[in-house]
């Protein structure tokens, strides 16, 4: 059994972690709120971005982009799949970057040839480790979202599908549902469904150079505004997965350090027991002692 002096070590070093713990609860409380805050004024963008690129479809059906499936339904014949994998640059944030990786991972076995641009520390590190390559270039963190950043990021796979080395672009991010639930999406960027972006009622503009001109335009500000969205949604989750984990350590931490508490009080008071009982055999055999002698 631990002596006082170890339990007393590790009611401090559970203390200390405590501290840790309820810092990084405070500071990813900020994080949050301002995370949420970007996020609501990013989504009306991307609307907006997906209102105008239905536009073109309700005024010409049969306007052609490169952007877009087959008119059979099939994905180009050249280039292999790019996957965009957001996670965070680091851990303590619960099952946040595993959830994401194991859908990349998926993606991977079902795709051979798939190629990997690994948003965040975390996910090039686990896949460094296991030997799976990533894009070299596509180093990109995880914190403090950016739309010059997401720009940049739309220009390197959009050069490269392109030019036929990506016949796919998908992206698999976490998505908040609500601040009680996250869950790992799978959504494909490029080549785009037609259906969700047709329908409505027609309407009557006139396109310069033309139709497929402005929708190539506009999907180049579509994909940009729906990488800016996917960061900044993947931002606010890896947060709140760690006040999460980090309230959750807390509350084990408190729950431990009662634990401790009353087996340090047990400790002593076995001590101090211990103690009057040698005192009192003592005394006794010093009595016995002068009895027998007189």
């Amino acid at each position: 059994m631990a002596s006082v002096r170890e339990i007393k070590a590790r009611i401090e070093g559970v203390r200390e972690t405590r501290k840790i713990t309820n810092a990084m609860y405070l500071v990813a409380s900020t994080k949050l709120r301002h995370a949420r805050e970007a996020l609501d004024r990013t989504r009306p963008y991307f609307d907006a971005m997906r209102a105008e690129a239905a536009r073109v479809f309700r005024c010409d059906e049969n306007a052609e982009s490169r952007y877009f499936l087959n008119p059979d339904g099939t994905l180009p014949k050249d280039g292999v799949c790019g996957i965009l994998l957001v996670t965070a640059d680091k851990g303590l944030a619960g099952s946040y970057n595993m959830n994401a990786i194991r859908q990349a991972e998926a993606i991977v076995k079902e795709k051979p040839g798939a190629r990997l641009f690994v948003v965040g520390e975390f996910g090039r590190r686990h896949f460094r480790m296991r030997k799976v390559p990533t894009e070299p270039d596509f180093l990109y963190t995880a914190q403090d979202p950016n739309l010059d950043r997401a720009r940049n990021m739309c220009t390197t796979l959009l050069d490269l599908y392109d030019q036929k080395e990506l016949n796919e672009i998908v992206a698999v991010y976490t998505d908040m549902k609500s601040s009680l639930s996250s869950t790992a999406q799978v959504n494909r960027l490029l080549p785009l469904e037609r259906d969700p972006f047709q329908g409505g009622e027609k309407e009557v503009f006139e396109f310069l150079p033309s139709a497929e001109a402005v929708l190539a335009a506009a999907m180049r500000s579509y994909i940009s505004g729906f990488l800016y969205s996917t960061l900044v949604d993947s931002f606010c989750c890896e947060q709140n997965a760690r006040v999460s984990a980090m309230d959750a350590a807390g509350r084990n931490a408190d729950e431990l350090l009662g634990t401790l508490s009353l087996q340090l009080n047990r400790e002593r008071q076995g001590a101090i027991t211990q103690e009057i009982t040698e005192i009192s055999a003592g005394a006794r055999a010093q009595r016995n002692r002068k009895e027998a002698r007189s």
